[in-house]
């Protein structure tokens, strides 16, 4: 669909969805965001648009000399890694809850963590360096550094999700969805906090879209702290990856797998746009520049897409990072019921229990109809629909 311009007080608001559907909520903060003396150009709304914490959910928002720490989200590099498999669906055991409950063996989830590091130089390279990093973090996030190592390899709870998936042609996928864990909330927490504080944030609309300036020291330490959030969260996606692989091929010894699939949808880039260098805030969006492969999950009873981004200048190059929620963890608790959950999720080998009402399919909105609204964002590679899905 084409996008529909809004006009905002600074610059203008580019949705691709109906501006109907966008809650009231969600609606107030994309005029906030668009009232930023720093936002650039337009303020570009995915079609999976929800509210959320400072910035909605689903937004695109570049600035020129400035960054807003909410508008990465709190979960600072959380992304998706899929990768194709040899296997058909055919090689597949008749009952999937073993190999289940092995992916849960294997990955701690919720708030669980490895009782030894779990990660190699097979998943990534220069640990070293990496973890010497941690050392320059801000002091606020010093005392963490053993939870951090432990829960490198961990899925963490909410919307993380580990899943075996077919596609259209019986192929096997393995998808992951997760981020930084506990030590990008709290660098997260901590600088929108520090924002906060500062002079030039006083008289903002909503605090929570408190900005750090070019050229200042709070800059230059979030902006340090956020770039080794953003390579933990890859580094986090790479050791499960190798760590589902290892489940695989302990089932199946002649698997193969090909090229991962990896993207962030909650981080910043410098790029440039328009002509003009600017930093880009995606939170809960994937960047889908001409070629980039990208991954767009639904729930977990649903479809999920492998997309290729066609390179739309009007999105800052973006697309949507998921299905987006279409109503609160809370609502969804109170309104669906645990065998709700289990008629939605039918023929899939997962959690069917109260703790996950939350996720229910239920509770976010149409995939189809989101991949439909972005069709000049990116092109479908391949559907795929989940037959194992492990939630924290």
């Amino acid at each position: 669909m084409a996008a529909t311009t809004i006009r905002g007080k600074h610059v203008d608001i580019r949705l691709w969805t109906q501006p109907e559907t966008v809650e009231d909520q969600a609606m107030r903060q994309l005029h906030n965001i668009a009232a930023l003396p720093w936002t650039f150009r337009h303020v570009a709304v995915m079609p999976d648009v929800h509210y959320g914490k400072g910035a909605t959910v689903g937004s695109v928002i570049a600035m020129r000399d400035a960054v807003s720490p909410a508008a990465v989200g709190v979960d600072i590099g959380c992304g998706m890694t899929a990768v194709r498999t040899s296997l058909k669906a055919e090689d597949l055991p008749a009952t999937l809850r073993h190999l289940r409950s092995q992916l849960e063996r294997a990955i701690p989830v919720g708030f669980g963590q490895h009782r030894a590091t779990a990660f190699t130089d097979q998943d990534a390279s220069d640990w070293g360096a990496f973890w010497q990093g941690f050392e320059a973090l801000t002091p606020a996030v010093k005392a963490n550094s053993a939870k951090a190592l432990h829960q490198m390899g961990t899925l963490g709870g909410g919307n993380h999700f580990i899943e075996i998936c077919l596609d259209t042609r019986s192929q096997v996928w393995v998808m992951l969805h997760s981020g930084s864990r506990g030590i990008g909330n709290l660098l997260a927490q901590h600088h929108i906090e520090v924002a906060k504080a500062l002079a030039h944030n006083q008289e903002l609309p909503d605090p929570d879209l408190a900005v750090f300036l070019a050229n200042t020291e709070e800059m230059k330490t979030y902006r340090h702290d956020l770039f080794w959030a953003q390579d933990y969260a890859r580094r986090n996606r790479a050791v499960m990856l190798r760590l589902i692989c290892d489940v695989l091929r302990a089932q199946f010894p002649s698997v193969a797998f090909e090229t991962p699939i990896s993207a962030h949808h909650n981080y910043v880039a410098e790029e440039t746009h328009f002509g003009e260098e600017v930093l880009v805030t995606r939170k809960g969006a994937i960047r889908a520049g001409r070629g980039d492969m990208g991954i767009i999950p639904g729930s977990m009873g649903t479809g999920s897409y492998i997309v290729r981004g066609l390179g739309n200048p009007d999105s800052f190059e973006s697309a949507s990072h998921g299905a987006g929620r279409r109503m609160s963890r809370n609502k969804a608790r109170k309104q669906y019921t645990k065998a709700d959950l289990a008629a939605q999720t039918t023929g899939v080998e997962c959690r069917k229990d109260a703790g996950v009402v939350d996720e229910i399919p239920s509770a976010y909105k149409d995939i189809d109809e989101v991949i439909r609204n972005q069709e000049d964002l990116v092109e479908v590679v391949a559907k795929l629909k989940q037959v194992i899905c492990v939630k924290g």
